[in-house]
Formats: structure tokens, C-alpha cells, sequence
């Protein structure tokens, strides 16, 4: 009765009540109350109502109603053209292969086919790349102004370099290089080494001939020169305050100590401008610090107290001994 395509009506309406649905309902709704129907009635459910018998008799209403639904739905007038379409139309059977690429015989098409597919790959890494980049580069607006900066700067260096070069000319024009000694005549080879390329050899050679000094070298001899001046300046005030101080004498101290802090602060802006451009990490130089500073100032100015008293006290035994000198003589004198 499954098999055969006679369904009778009495049938049909059996197997609706079965699935407690109505004539005219959607596929859905079937398949929804099959399902609800199976997890009531399947013998390997855990439910109290499990019934092998009552789940075939779901199942075979269930088939039921499925191709009563599927008679009823009839084609659509396009889809009958379609089809009928479809029946008269030829089969071209060898075009079904290689995804109806090329003409001729199956080897020609073969390898027509064969380069379509390297044309494809290779379009579709240049589309992959081309995402990339514009996923890279998507409102990346302060990359494109970094550029654009970045192109000023050479137009900027080339501008520069040109005017250079022009004045150069100028000079050589007017004689100004006349009067240079060794005109005329080959640059010494400083060095024999393979390793040392001769051109910027001899440039440093002669830079260091001429008293060319590099950048660091002088901002690091400037910040000694000036660390060394603040510390003598420091201790050169305290000296005149003197020991004790007054009330009044501490009050320019603080002033001095606020003085010197600030020519301490502008001296470690140096320092970070120095940091920038050395060539070595280890010749890089760290922070002054005004506290450490203005404590080696008083132990400097201890120091040089406790010298100037060890000088008095040697000063005054001298001019005492000097005092009695007479006496003591007169004894050795009479004990001889």
C-alpha cells in the first residue's frame, strides 16, 4: 500500500487524524507534529507513552501525508516551459567536462583549460593582495599625511643640496679655490685596509685634519663644562654665607638652591638632546639630580673647612714654637 500510487480517501483522512492535523495544512506543520508524535511514541524515547506499534502507525501516516502534499503542489507555468525546455533541448554531453572551457578535442581543451585555471589563480592573489593593501591602508589618513611630509622633506633636501652645489660652482667660478694648497694633486691614501671603503675614509680624515669635531663630541664636552661650573658656583655661595647662617643668610641659600635646580633642569635637556644623536649606547648619559648635587656641594664645603682649620692650627704652632724657641735652646745649651 506504501508502494503503490493509489492512496484512498479514507486513507488519507486516517492518517491526518493520526498526526492530529487538518486537510490543508503546510509542510512544516507536518514535519512538526511527526517529530512531537516520535519523541511521544519512539521505543528508545524515556517517555511513559513508548509504543513501537503506535510509532509505526506515525510513520506510515506520516509518508501518507507527505505525498498527498506533494500531489497537490502543482508546477508553476514557467517551471513546465522550463522543463519542456529541458526535454527538447540537445545534450552536448562533451562540454559537461573541464567547466565548458576551450574548443576542439578534449586534449586541446584539456590544456585551454589548464592555463584558464592559472589565469584564475593568478587574478585571484592579485584581488587577495589588493585587499590587503587596502585593509592595510583604510583610513590610514596620518600615514598619508606622514608621507606627504616625508615628500616635502626630500623635495626640501634636493632644494637645499642644489643650492649647495650652485654656490660651489659660484666660487670656483669667481676663484675662491685658487689659493688651496695641494690643488691639482691626488688625495693621500690614509689607510691600505680592504675593509674601509676609501672615499669616506679620507672625507673623515680630512674632517679630523681641519678640527671638525662631531655633534656629540661637543654637546658632551659642553655638558662637562657646564656640570663642573654649577658645582664650583654652588660652593663659591656657600663659602660666602658662612658658618653658622643667619636667618637672612638661609633665606638666599633657598634662593641659590632654587637658582641652581633650574640650571639643573635646562642642563638635563641637554642631556636628552645628547642621548638622541650619540652614536654609542654606552656613552649615553643619565640625569643630574639636584638633591645628589647639592649635598656634594656641603660635604665639598666641609671638606675645604676642616682644611682651612688644619691650616690655622699648624699656622699657630709654628708662630708658637717660633715664640719660645730661645728657651728651649738656652736648656739644650746647659745640659750640653
Amino acid at each position: 500500500r506504501m508502494l503503490s500510487g493509489y492512496k484512498p480517501k479514507n486513507d488519507v483522512n486516517d492518517s491526518y487524524k493520526i498526526l492530529e492535523l487538518e486537510e490543508g495544512c503546510s509542510l512544516d506543520d507536518v514535519r512538526n507534529s511527526y517529530r512531537n508524535l516520535a519523541k511521544k511514541y519512539h521505543p528508545d524515547s524515556s517517555s511513559g507513552m513508548a509504543d513501537s506499534k503506535a510509532f509505526i502507525r506515525v510513520e506510515e501516516a506520516y509518508r501518507v501525508v507527505l505525498s498527498d502534499l506533494a500531489g497537490k503542489q502543482k508546477p508553476e507555468a514557467g517551471e513546465e516551459e522550463e522543463e519542456q525546455l529541458k526535454s527538447k533541448s540537445l545534450q552536448h554531453r562533451h562540454y559537461l567536462s573541464f567547466e565548458g572551457v576551450g574548443i576542439g578535442t578534449p586534449s586541446q581543451r584539456e590544456k585551454q583549460y589548464m592555463q584558464f585555471r592559472v589565469d584564475r589563480a593568478t587574478e585571484q592573489v592579485l584581488e587577495y593582495r589588493q585587499q590587503r593593501l587596502e585593509s592595510r591602508y583604510a583610513g590610514s589618513h596620518l600615514s598619508t599625511a606622514q608621507d606627504v611630509r616625508q615628500s616635502k622633506k626630500v623635495k626640501i633636501t634636493q632644494a637645499v643640496e642644489r643650492l649647495v652645489e650652485d654656490l660651489i660652482q659660484e666660487s670656483m667660478a669667481k676663484g675662491d679655490f685658487d689659493n688651496l694648497s695641494g690643488k691639482g694633486k691626488p688625495l693621500q691614501k690614509f689607510s691600505h685596509s680592504p675593509h674601509i671603503d676609501p672615499m669616506t675614509h679620507n672625507l673623515n680624515r680630512i674632517l679630523i685634519d681641519n678640527g671638525y669635531q662631531p655633534e656629540w663630541i661637543l654637546l658632551q664636552k659642553e655638558i662637562r663644562e657646564t656640570i663642573e661650573r654649577l658645582r664650583g658656583g654652588i660652593v663659591a655661595s656657600r663659602r660666602k654665607l658662612g658658618e653658622p647662617m643667619s636667618l637672612s643668610e638661609q633665606k638666599q641659600w633657598g634662593r641659590v638652591c632654587e637658582q641652581f635646580a633650574e640650571d639643573i633642569r635646562k642642563l638635563n635637556k641637554r642631556v636628552d638632546n645628547f642621548n638622541l644623536v650619540v652614536p654609542i649606547l654606552s656613552r649615553q648619559m643619565v640625569h643630574f639630580s639636584t638633591d645628589k648635587e647639592i649635598l656634594r656641594a656641603r660635604k665639598t664645603y666641609e671638606a675645604v673647612l676642616e682644611k682651612v682649620s688644619d691650616s690655622d692650627m699648624k699656622e699657630n704652632e709654628g708662630k708658637e714654637g717660633k715664640k719660645f724657641g730661645w728657651k728651649s735652646s738656652l736648656m739644650k745649651w746647659l745640659k750640653l
